[in-house]
């Protein structure tokens, strides 16, 4: 009996589990090492974050073409003066051209505007329209109706891809608006485009 009692004393010695006792100067550097790497964590992020919150987002930057100064350009070539309408404050032009051979192989003018709500309208006119040029340049698009703009009737387009067209013949021009705007800023593009066609 005596023997199975120092057996189960060893068993007993080998199970208790020996816990280290750190001294103060081991506990201070243990704690030191952690506050060191959370300063130093915060530091990093902080680094990162000064340059982010200084460099805010860029603005859009919407390149402005000299609509009229282009189509003055264009007018000897054209044989018509281009439309270059007078719009108000928040609208711009991104590109104005003379194609002598666009779709159809027709010869048309263009203008692509930016509208306030940055979204954007194509202006196309020529001298020569005819059904299959409306078409194209209208994306296909189905009439959907008409619509006043300018005092003047236009044919209202829808296309499948969700553009609207507005087409206007008026002074033996052929003026189409194509886009994704908002139906009322259309109507303030084809007004300024029927004052300019009626200045000429």
């Amino acid at each position: 009996m005596s023997d199975h009692g120092k057996v189960s004393e060893q068993q007993q010695d080998q199970e208790t589990p020996v816990t280290p006792v750190l001294t103060q100067k081991q506990a201070k550097r243990a704690n030191a090492t952690v506050i060191g790497m959370l300063i130093a964590t915060g530091i990093t992020v902080l680094l990162v974050l000064i340059p982010v919150l200084l460099n805010p987002a860029p603005k859009m930057q919407v390149r402005s073409v000299d609509v009229k100064a282009t189509a003055a350009q264009a007018a000897g070539d054209a044989g018509y003066a281009p439309l270059a309408p007078d719009l108000p404050e928040g609208w711009s032009a991104n590109y104005a051209r003379w194609e002598a051979t666009g779709s159809a192989g027709v010869p048309v003018w263009e203008v692509g505007y930016v509208t306030p709500g940055m979204e954007f309208i194509r202006l196309s006119e020529t001298g020569a329209g005819n059904p299959t040029w409306i078409a194209q340049t209208s994306g296909d698009a189905k009439v959907a109706g008409e619509r006043t703009a300018g005092g003047q009737t236009w044919e209202l387009r829808d296309s499948a891809d969700g553009k609207a067209s507005m087409v206007l013949e008026l002074n033996g021009l052929t003026v189409v608006l194509t886009g994704e705007a908002d139906l009322a800023e259309f109507d303030v593009l084809a007004e300024a485009v029927v004052s300019d066609l009626s200045n000429e």
